[in-house]
């Protein structure tokens, strides 16, 4: 069972990790952007809206799924506790001590789930301000 181990530590940890810094790096490439765009060189708003847009659903959907990888990996953990448990005769301060390693992928999961939800959330606005400037 250790591959599962290594596989929570290094696969879904490190998926999380990657999403996070895709999150950053799109947002940065959407701040960068936004300071150096030329709204007034926009024949439609829509068309201005569908460029300052992008790349948005995927910081989206980073912050939407990073919390499910971080309970897979939990769930994953708490299998291979529950197997190791059966396979040898731990002590109760081995299994608690097991079960809350467990909790470490979901804690990450969380955390760039929250990063992302933020950085959206800051694009969005971002979004709105230059549409509205268009508009006027």
């Amino acid at each position: 069972m250790e591959y599962l181990k290594e596989f929570i530590d290094y696969g879904i940890i490190g998926a999380l990790l990657l999403m996070s810094i895709v999150a950053v790096a799109l947002f940065l490439e959407r701040v960068f952007y936004f300071r150096k765009v030329d709204i007034s060189a926009f024949k439609s708003k829509e068309l201005l809206e569908n460029r300052l847009s992008s790349n948005l659903t995927t910081i989206a959907t980073i912050a939407s799924n990073a919390p499910y990888i971080g309970l897979l990996g939990t769930v994953l953990a708490i299998m291979q506790t529950f197997i190791t448990m059966a396979q040898s005769n731990l002590a109760a301060t081995k299994i608690m001590e097991s079960l809350a390693l467990a909790l470490k992928t979901t804690a990450a999961g969380l955390i760039v789930a929250i990063i992302a939800s933020v950085l959206y959330n800051i694009l969005v606005r971002k979004i709105e301000t230059k549409l509205a400037e268009y508009g006027s």
